[in-house]
């Protein structure tokens, strides 16, 4: 009896996070939605340091520097319209590109 309670909690929980999530999600949507609506600044354009990284036979990996890229993010939480978010985005500017 004290199993078949803790599933039920534990069901229950687990329902209640994904809706939350689910409701965060669609209102990060829908205040981007409304901010563009408005015709504010939703969009932002960082630069990408991108590398090669090129295995070697010894197992070691080089790397060779490649051209600097912009690319486009939104002022959002969640990834929104195709483009990551620019919080994530400001923070991860190096990019790997596997040879």
């Amino acid at each position: 009896m004290l199993c078949a309670m803790w599933k039920r909690f534990l069901l229950w929980t687990f329902a209640v996070l994904v809706g939350a999530c689910l409701v965060l999600y669609a209102g990060d949507y829908m205040v981007l939605r409304l901010r563009i609506w408005r015709g504010g600044n939703v969009f932002a354009s960082i630069t990408i340091q991108r590398y090669y990284a090129v295995p070697l036979k010894s197992g070691k990996i080089d790397f060779y520097p490649a051209d600097s890229q912009q690319q486009t993010c939104t002022h959002s939480i969640f990834p929104q319209m195709g483009d990551p978010p620019c919080w994530y985005l400001a923070r991860h500017t190096d990019q790997r590109i596997n040879v």
